[in-house]
């Protein structure tokens, strides 16, 4: 009993969070409740018995992207006024995407009712069953090749990230690494000799 509450309770907080995902003005606040989102997330995943993917989905999530998340936005430099204002061009998917999503929870819902149990309990696992072990087996096996794809398609994202913070500004100053490697020494290094002073 204590669990199908623990559940609901963090559900309310995940569907809470979510909603100021997407009704922040601010991208920044937008980024916090992600992160509101993705350790409520990992709980509900704990309850589950997936204790590695919860895991996983803080230290790596709430911890590596969510940074880059922030960085990008910091850096971007975005015109929130801009953004606001073409807003409306865009609410019609965001209401189809809305719409698609209460279709998926009222066919959930009806078909409980019809007797397909969608809320079944995950049968319970013995004490030495390590889900890091399956898992680990699972993706070098089985989703050898989709695991390679989503580290390639996550490279070209990083990439592209860097190249969009990449402006050409006036008055910048940047480094001209072949121009100083062909440097010489006699171009930067010059001798004097002075004579030598004693002060009184």
């Amino acid at each position: 009993m204590l669990p199908l509450i623990l559940f609901y309770c963090f559900g309310a907080i995940l569907l809470g969070a979510a909603l100021g995902v997407i009704t922040a003005r601010n991208p920044v606040h937008c980024a916090l409740w992600l992160v509101l989102c993705f350790v409520t997330s990992a709980v509900i995943w704990m309850l589950m018995e997936a204790e590695f993917l919860a895991l996983v989905l803080v230290l790596v999530y709430v911890g590596a992207v969510m940074v880059l998340f922030l960085f990008v936005l910091m850096m971007l430099d975005l015109n929130l006024e801009q953004l606001r204002a073409g807003f409306t061009r865009y609410a019609w998917l965001g209401w189809l995407v809305a719409a698609v999503v209460v279709l998926e929870i009222v066919g959930v819902v009806l078909g409980q009712r019809l007797g397909v149990n969608a809320l079944r309990s995950p049968t319970p696992l013995p004490a030495n069953y390590s889900n890091t072990t399956a898992l680990g087996t699972l993706l070098y096996t089985h989703y050898f090749y989709p695991f390679e794809i989503a580290a390639m398609l996550l490279l070209v994202a990083i990439v592209a990230a860097i190249a969009l913070t990449l402006r050409h500004r006036q008055g910048l100053k940047v480094q001209d690494v072949a121009r100083q490697v062909a440097v010489e020494a006699s171009e930067r290094v010059r001798m004097v000799k002075m004579p030598a002073e004693r002060r009184e």
